[in-house]
């Protein structure tokens, strides 16, 4: 395992995170995860990564890594409130450290991290309770998480910011692209995550794959229309890399990731033993500088053609009748891609996700009318916008 320094502390350029144990890709047996994390340690790995809301996440790596506490380095997350919605209250922030110290069996973490934005509460609220845990001794570091990029600004220059966690691969580039002039200015190391596009680009997901009931993936914009396509042709590029480097796709995914040096760590989230050592078999790994041009010219090319081609598709889906069977993940599709194309403000658009992401597990002829109200909503609000040439 290759490490990598920042602000004084020496981190596996590779990390584990432990997003699957919420259950987001199915269920999964708890016990895997012990496993998953332990063999991790043994090679090498020393950054592990949970969040207060992944399910049994914070006890099992707590039991896990307790032999060897103070040689690893623990990141969790806090934001999002009992309520459903991003809570970043002071009040909130003290009492779910003192929670997540208790699931952890430890008695600091080190890095806390601020999962999602809340729009109802001042940055110098949520950074004194951040401080706070500092100066008490209950958490090392602070970052941060899915912050828009005007918000951390705010951040950085209100609080002493460790790091940016931001998801980041070969089809996901928006976020480091958007944030990175940010965090270089203000030396605020990068944590990815998602690094083989959620398998994507392991060359194993085909057009017409289906996923398991109770996989995100299945509502995931990433496997949705022209970005789906648009994916399985920069897969189609990593493999034809593996094949020149005699490594596999995940390794050259995760290579591409860690050969910007403002990433410190990236985050991979696997429960077998056998994923876990071939994402691993990144560290290391260097890409000669003409592949890496070659890629970079590539994936340009490539967000541009899909650029338009989403413009195109979002208009059709504001304009048309919703198809009943899939109006919730077409909308949540249009969310997305209306914020990372820059066509919307997400802390403009968020009250109207948050009205829809409560609908998710509804259904009836009752909810099918309040989502085409919202998508009434969104064709007043942005179809201009999508219209312009």
């Amino acid at each position: 395992m290759e490490y990598r320094i920042h602000k004084g502390e020496k981190l596996s350029e590779i990390g584990w995170g432990g997003y699957a144990m919420s259950g987001v890709y199915g269920k999964k047996d708890p016990e895997a995860f012990v496993h998953a994390i332990l063999r991790a340690y043994d090679l090498g790995v020393n950054v592990f990564d949970v969040a207060d809301v992944y399910g049994p996440a914070e006890e099992t790596l707590g039991k896990a890594v307790a032999p060897f506490r103070k040689k690893v380095f623990i990141s969790t997350k806090v934001g999002w409130g009992a309520d459903g919605k991003p809570d970043c209250s002071s009040g909130h922030i003290l009492t779910s450290c003192d929670k997540s110290l208790q699931r952890l069996g430890t008695n600091y973490i080190d890095l806390y991290q601020i999962h999602f934005d809340d729009q109802e509460t001042p940055v110098e609220e949520t950074v004194g309770a951040l401080d706070k845990l500092k100066t008490a001794g209950k958490i090392r570091h602070y970052g941060v998480g899915h912050i828009h990029t005007s918000k951390m600004q705010k951040y950085f220059s209100t609080g002493k910011i460790f790091s940016a966690m931001m998801e980041f691969s070969a089809v996901a580039r928006s976020a480091y692209e958007n944030k990175i002039p940010l965090c270089q200015k203000n030396d605020v190391g990068i944590i990815a995550f998602s690094v083989t596009g959620r398998g994507l680009l392991a060359g194993n997901i085909e057009p017409g794959h289906l996923f398991d009931e109770g996989d995100i993936r299945r509502l995931d914009p990433l496997f949705q229309r022209e970005r789906f396509a648009s994916g399985l042709r920069v897969a189609e590029q990593i493999q034809k890399l593996s094949q020149k480097y005699g490594k596999t796709p995940v390794q050259i995914a995760i290579a591409w990731v860690l050969a910007h040096p403002d990433v410190f760590c990236a985050l991979t989230g696997s429960s077998t033993i056998p994923h876990l050592e071939e994402n691993m078999g990144a560290s290391g790994l260097s890409l000669a500088p003409d592949d890496l041009d070659w890629l970079n010219m590539f994936l340009s090319k490539e967000e541009r053609r899909m650029r338009i081609e989403q413009k195109h598709s979002l208009r059709a889906l504001l304009e048309g009748e919703l198809d009943s069977t899939n109006a919730f993940t077409d909308l949540v599709y249009v969310f997305e891609t209306l914020v990372e194309n820059d066509w919307a403000k997400e802390q403009n658009i968020m009250p109207l996700f948050l009205k829809l992401y409560a609908m998710r597990e509804q259904d009836g002829v009752e909810n099918y009318e309040q989502l085409k109200n919202i998508q009434t909503e969104l064709r007043v609000q942005f179809l201009p916008i999508l219209s312009e040439e």
